[in-house]
Parts: structure tokens; C-alpha cells; sequence
């Protein structure tokens, strides 16, 4: 207690005394182990207290460096090469795609066509410019012919892209009725043989060489100058003639006795008169007969609807029958005839009118 109050005194007399300079805060400073922050390498001096567990190295040395080993032994570090990598999936184009693409391949295919037919007019253009005349190519007829030909049809040059395929569909289809009335020749004289049938037998010839050229020069010639010049008066005089030819062909496919055709009528009369041969054989021309007709109503209609969607009327027509007759040479020629006529009559009236008035009257 004495040297307590005597501490405290000491404190009391000199209150800016050091406070560590006390024994008991000394000696607890002494106890405190010192650490990390303590340790100063370069001094050489050893730390007053053992070091922690968590050794840093030899006192007054750094920290002595130990190479690492990979594995086991001491070989180097292999790397592994980086695995390859898998193939990609196959690329599989999706419908749009191949829509898209079969659309360009027709589009390219198109203008492919349109640059030949294109090229193709250029040349004959050219032909016509440098005066070598177009010279007429239909019928085909042998050099040896007398007769040469005397159309010039050529549907790739004339015929415009768009309506080269129904053109080619009604030549061919021209074609077949003409081979028609070929077997409709034969058919009859199986049945003037067979059956005494005279009648049809010279009525199909007749048919034969009236219906060939009239069919090529009536109908089918006007539509190929119709789609040629865009013309809606060829296409009014092929309907015309065409819707004629239409009935006949349904007539000739009927087959009415003694009239020329050998139809399914003929077909039941030629089986009921105990001639199967015949009878077949005149089941194939009924059945082309009707092939004919039914592919010429399909045909009408083809044509009726792109006429419809050229935006051709009947007024049109006329106004291009008007023009095409004013100017055809024939008709200038005899309006003009016919015009200086009736002044000269005129003037004529007029001279014998005025030589009467002057004459005397008695």
C-alpha cells in the first residue's frame, strides 16, 4: 500500500509524467510476444521472442525460393493439345429457303429466254433493214414442188415469250385434227366396204381437203397474227370461225350416219352389222374425234381468258377493221376512183348546164 500511494503520489505530483514508465505496464510490455511486424531483417539481431508458428524464414536471411515440381517426378509440364473439335451439323435449307432459290433459278431462266428471243428480233430486224425480205417457210414443201410456200411462220422470232406455249398448243392442236380427218378417210372406207356406206366415205375426203387448209387459213392463222401484233380483230374473226369449228368437231364425234364422220354413232352401227374389226377400229377415231373436240373447247376458253386480260374489246376490234381497210391499197384506190368520178360528173353537169343557158331559145 505504501509504495502504491507513493506511485500514485509521484502521479499526482507530476501529471506529465510518462504514463509507460511504470513497472507493472513495462513488465507487461516485456511479456507480449512479438510478431510479425516487430522483426526487422537487416538489424541481425535475433527477436527477443520465438517467432509464430507461421515462419516467414531464417532470422537476418530472406525466405529461400523452392521450384515447384509437377507431379511425382521432376519432368517438365507436358500441355495436352487442345481436342479437336467436332464437326458442325449438315446445313439443311428450310422450305422458304428452297422456294426462294427455285423462284431465282425460274426468274433467271425467264430473262435468259426473253434476252435470246430479244437477240433474235435484233437479227431479224436487222435482216429486214439490210432488204433480204423474209421469205415464206410454210407449208414445208419439197424444192421439186410446183407450189411453194406461202406463209412465213416462225413462232420463236413472231410469237412473244408469254404466249409461245398456247400458240404451239394450237398448231399442235391443227395438226391432230388433220390427223383426224386422215383416219376419219379410212374409217369411211371401212364403212363403204363393209357396209355399202358410199355416202361417208366421199363426204370424209371432201372434209379431208376442205377442212385442212380452210382450218390453218380461218383459225389458226388469225390467232398466230393476233398474238403476233396484239391484234383484237384477228382474235374476234378466230373466235368466229373457231365456235364453228367447235360444233363440227362435236358432229364429227357424235358420228351421224351418212354424214361424213365416223363417230359413236357409226361405232353402235358397225357392231350391230357383226363387224368387231371395224367396229374397233372405228372406236379409235370416235375417241380422236372426241379428244379433238374437248381440246378445242379447253382451248377456246385458254385463249378467251388472255384475251379477256389484254384488256382487247369488240370496240377496239373495229376500230383496227376501220384502219386496216383505209389503208389497203385496193380500197384507197377505188375510194379515190370513185371520188374523182362523181366530180368529174359534177364538172361535167356543170359545163353542159352553163353551154345550155348560153345557147339561143326559139
Amino acid at each position: 500500500m505504501t509504495h502504491n500511494s507513493s506511485t500514485m503520489s509521484n502521479f499526482d505530483d507530476n501529471p506529465f509524467a510518462d504514463p509507460f514508465s511504470e513497472p507493472s505496464i513495462q513488465q507487461a510490455t516485456r511479456n507480449t510476444t512479438s510478431g510479425l511486424e516487430e522483426y526487422d531483417p537487416f538489424s541481425g539481431k535475433p527477436p527477443t521472442q520465438n517467432v509464430p508458428t507461421t515462419q516467414i524464414g531464417n532470422a537476418g536471411n530472406p525466405p529461400t525460393y523452392v521450384q515447384p515440381t509437377v507431379g511425382v517426378t521432376n519432368q517438365p509440364a507436358v500441355v495436352n493439345p487442345t481436342p479437336t473439335p467436332t464437326n458442325p451439323p449438315a446445313y439443311t435449307p428450310s422450305a422458304q429457303q428452297q422456294v426462294t432459290t427455285a423462284e431465282f433459278q425460274r426468274r433467271q431462266e425467264e430473262l435468259e429466254k426473253k434476252a435470246e428471243e430479244l437477240a433474235r428480233k435484233e437479227e431479224e430486224l436487222k435482216n429486214a433493214g439490210a432488204g433480204a425480205a423474209r421469205q415464206d417457210n410454210w407449208p414445208p414443201l419439197p424444192s421439186f414442188c410446183p407450189v411453194g410456200p406461202c406463209f412465213y411462220q416462225d413462232i420463236n422470232v413472231d410469237i412473244p415469250l408469254e404466249f409461245q406455249k398456247i400458240v404451239r398448243m394450237l398448231y399442235y392442236l391443227w395438226m391432230f385434227h388433220v390427223l383426224m380427218l386422215m383416219l376419219n378417210i379410212l374409217g369411211g372406207l371401212g364403212m363403204f366396204i363393209a357396209l355399202a356406206d358410199g355416202a361417208t366415205f366421199g363426204l370424209a375426203i371432201v372434209y379431208f381437203a376442205l377442212f385442212t387448209p380452210f382450218s390453218y387459213v380461218c383459225w389458226f392463222r388469225p390467232i398466230y397474227k393476233a398474238f403476233r401484233s396484239d391484234s383484237s380483230f384477228n382474235f374476234m374473226v378466230f373466235f368466229f370461225v373457231f365456235s364453228f369449228q367447235l360444233i363440227v368437231s362435236i358432229i364429227n364425234a357424235i358420228g351421224i350416219p351418212s354424214m361424213g364422220s365416223c363417230g359413236w354413232v357409226t361405232v353402235g352401227k358397225a357392231f350391230s352389222s357383226g363387224y368387231t374389226g371395224l367396229g374397233v377400229f372405228l372406236v379409235l377415231i370416235a375417241t380422236a374425234a372426241s379428244v379433238v373436240a374437248a381440246a378445242m373447247a379447253y382451248a377456246i376458253i385458254w385463249v378467251h381468258r388472255i384475251y379477256r386480260s389484254t384488256g382487247a374489246s369488240f370496240a377496239k376490234a373495229q376500230a383496227e377493221f376501220s384502219q386496216g381497210v383505209m389503208r389497203n391499197e385496193h380500197v384507197q384506190t377505188a375510194t379515190a376512183n370513185a371520188a374523182s368520178a362523181v366530180i368529174r360528173n359534177q364538172m361535167n353537169q356543170a359545163t353542159s348546164g352553163g353551154a345550155n343557158s348560153a345557147s339561143p331559145r326559139f
